[in-house]
């Protein structure tokens, strides 16, 4: 059978409804600690709004609830517990010194 003579088949693939986030009965508040901690990752980061499939104005709500409980705080700003750091080097020995020879 030719290409284009073909039928054009459908897939048929069922999507399953995802249920949203936010439900219409929870308040979106610097003080709800179980909503607004399911949108910051374990670095304590805000996810994306496509992460979390909020609508435009949840996001906005949930970004100024998630930086007031920082601000009070009741949430972290970073969240490094997981993250080792090298030894901090003094300044001074991190900087290059240069030195000069003149030609005669």
């Amino acid at each position: 059978m030719d290409k284009s003579k073909r039928p054009l088949l459908k897939s048929k693939r069922s999507f399953r409804r995802r249920l949203p986030p936010i439900q219409s009965g929870d308040q979106i508040d610097y003080r709800n600690m179980s909503l607004i901690s399911r949108f910051i990752s374990e670095q304590g980061k805000i996810l994306s709004r496509r992460v979390n499939r909020l609508t435009l104005k949840q996001q906005r709500l949930i970004t100024i609830a998630i930086k007031q409980a920082r601000i009070l705080s009741l949430l972290p700003f970073l969240n490094n517990k997981n993250v080792e750091r090298k030894e901090s080097i003094p300044r001074t020995t991190r900087l290059r010194t240069r030195t000069r020879t003149r030609n005669n």
